[in-house]
């Protein structure tokens, strides 16, 4: 087994399903110690633990809303009290729906804003409090449609793009820290989330799947192992990028 990220300590916000929870299970097996973050499901962060913990592997599920500074700083003192250091922190938590411009709103536009930018911006501002002289790797999930737009998404592609604008400032403002930032688009990926938005089994899932070179809507694990790579060493030259894991469909 190859532990690229042994005795590494990683956080991973939104992981109790979909993308998160496969870049959590990744981690572990690769040798990271893991906190699983969950905003609400319990249960399911309980899941990816058992199945962690199961293999061998460390980890605990901690509860925190990433866009509330108080359950910021109660995660990452969490983290701290548990495993004693931070190396990595993927920034996952995030979500969507769909709205077109005739129905977006102040609430519907904060919503989306304070969990995906906000929420991005004062974990990465206790990671880096954290990481110690040796510095870290965070990691962005960002999307395709930061560049390639998706119409009646008009609130969660600005958020993304203002992912692709953090990621390439804090890459030049932390470098001096040794401390990288580097962005994940994963195109269209097959989650909880994209079943419960009704896009498995949609016309719009044929459309994108016949978009895609690949020929096929991506998994967890194909986003989950490009995370593996750019939490590790071998990506210590890498910083201030955005890895587009889509298949193509760019």
């Amino acid at each position: 087994m190859d532990l690229k990220l042994k005795n590494k300590v990683a956080i991973v916000t939104g992981s109790s399903k979909g993308l998160g929870a496969g870049i959590a299970k990744a981690f572990a097996n690769a040798g990271a110690k893991v906190v699983v973050n969950y905003a609400t499901n319990k249960e399911s962060a309980d899941i990816v633990v058992n199945e962690i913990t199961k293999k061998g592997g460390l980890a605990i599920a901690v509860q925190g809303d990433v866009s509330k500074s108080a359950d910021v700083k109660r995660l990452f003192e969490k983290a701290k009290s548990t495993f004693g250091t931070l190396d990595i922190l993927v920034n996952n938590a995030g979500i969507f729906q769909f709205s077109p411009l005739e129905d977006v709103t102040e609430d519907s536009f904060h919503w989306h804003f304070n969990t995906n930018v906000l929420g991005t911006v004062l974990t990465t501002q206790k990671a880096v409090e954290m990481f110690g002289n040796t510095g870290g790797s965070i990691i962005n999930i960002s999307s395709i449609v930061s560049t390639n737009a998706v119409p009646g998404l008009i609130e969660y592609n600005a958020t993304k793009a203002a992912i692709d604008s953090i990621t390439k400032t804090l890459a030049k403002e932390l470098g001096e820290r040794k401390i990288r930032v580097n962005t994940i688009a994963p195109g269209v990926t097959e989650t909880e989330g994209t079943h419960r938005a009704g896009i498995i089994g949609s016309d719009f899932e044929k459309q994108m799947v016949a978009d895609t070179p690949l020929g096929r809507f991506g998994q967890p694990e194909d986003i989950a192992k490009v995370a593996v790579f750019l939490a590790s060493n071998d990506a210590g030259w890498i910083t201030g990028e955005r890895i587009a894991v889509a298949g193509g469909l760019l």
